[in-house]
């Protein structure tokens, strides 16, 4: 027999919208959304599989929220898991220490939100106990690690570990509750249910680590399909896992290369299939892309003097497609094409090339020269050495 648990961390449930998604109404609703659907789909899964539990490693909320719809969503979330006869072991991060929703709401009794002092919940299963062990944040801050807090494995039973900690560190994640690798490996514990960085990475080895990494990206830097881990432990309390997708909107970043193109046509033709391979390569229900426009193209100054039209185009290419949506386009293109300025050429560069071309005719260099003196003679006497004594 086995022991079932989806474990999760990172919801930051109605999280604030970042800025990019303001600037569309319905990318914003959509984006805004994102999270609950996110974490509705969690449920969803607990459901389908049997789960045992639901294990939630911190920063379910995302700061000090006191959204009443917030509570009633989550309410209700966690009623159809009770019902289900699937218990919640939680604990509280860095982003949700202080959150009233999670100290005053009334939850069921299914539901254990550990507090500051490490405690330990043993499960009954069908041929193998489980242990659950958990710490909240007591607040935002947690500069040392908090393994010492932790109780020694249970015996007879599989032990799981619950941690918000950012490990020996990583990039783009403030130090939280500092841990290495080796010492949870050395603590005894079957598995650890790991939360706080935003990327899924799995250590194996003594125990197993997981950090499922968020359910669901907010903005481009956290692009890519998001999942949680199905964790199977059986009777002889070896581990399996298996990653199962979660997001609901997905980011990307989408390179258009527009070496090449001469017409504007042929601009939003190569952009409508980047977003169409794009598409077709994403998991999640809806596609949030970031266009990338480079190479070298007549068309460099019309896409940046007509950005707007551009974007207007784009869009119109993702709705195209379907189940898409351009969040942003930024251009990085260059040309060395110089011609009818109408045709989308950059005037500087045409200007550039105009001189280069000019500059060893005796016609341009006598009128250079006049230039020059006439501007000397306007100069006081005193700066008129500037350019030299010679011509």
């Amino acid at each position: 027999m086995s022991f079932r648990f989806i474990h999760t961390a990172d919801i930051h449930l109605d999280s604030p919208l970042r800025s990019l998604a303001l600037r569309n109404s319905e990318l914003a609703e959509l984006v805004g959304d994102a999270s609950r659907q996110a974490f509705t789909a969690i449920v969803d899964l607990c459901l389908e599989e049997r789960v045992d539990a639901l294990v939630v490693a911190g920063d379910f909320y995302d700061g000090d929220q006191t959204s009443m719809k917030t509570a009633r969503f989550l309410a209700s979330q966690m009623t159809r898991l009770h019902q289900a006869g699937v218990r919640v072991y939680m604990i509280r991060g860095n982003h949700d220490a202080m959150s009233r929703i999670t100290k005053q709401l009334v939850l069921p009794d299914t539901v254990t939100t550990f507090g500051g002092r490490c405690q330990s919940v043993i499960q009954r299963g069908v041929g193998v106990d489980v242990a659950f062990h958990g710490l909240s944040f007591a607040s935002p801050k947690a500069p040392e690690s908090l393994l010492p807090k932790y109780a020694g494995p249970q015996e007879g039973a599989a032990n799981i570990g619950i941690m918000h900690t950012s490990l020996a560190g990583s990039p783009g994640h403030d130090v939280y509750a500092p841990c290495s690798v080796a010492d949870l490996h050395g603590h005894g514990f079957d598995y650890w249910a790991l939360g706080h960085i935003h990327v899924r990475q799995v250590y194996s080895g003594a125990s197993t680590l997981v950090m499922p990494g968020i359910p669901q990206g907010r903005d481009i830097n956290e692009a890519g399909e998001k999942s949680v881990t199905l964790v199977t432990i059986r009777d002889d309390r070896s581990v399996e896992m298996a990653e199962r997708l979660t997001s609901v909107a997905q980011f990307e970043r989408v390179s258009i290369d527009l070496t090449g193109a001469s017409e504007w046509s042929e601009a939003i033709v190569r952009i409508r299939a980047g977003l169409e391979q794009s598409r077709e390569a994403a998991r999640s229900r809806y596609l949030v892309a970031r266009l990338g426009l480079t190479g070298t193209s007549a068309l460099s100054w019309s896409l940046i003097r007509d950005r707007d039209l551009l974007i207007a185009e784009a869009e119109q290419a993702a709705e195209q497609v379907g189940n898409s949506w351009v969040e942003k386009v930024e251009l990085a293109l260059s040309t060395t094409v110089i011609g009818d300025l109408e045709g989308g050429a950059d005037p500087t560069l045409e200007l550039a090339q105009s001189m280069r071309d000019n500059a060893g005719s005796e016609a341009f260099r006598s009128d250079a020269r006049d230039l020059i003196l006439k501007t000397i003679a306007d100069l006081p006497p005193d700066a008129r050495g500037f350019a030299g004594k010679d011509e």
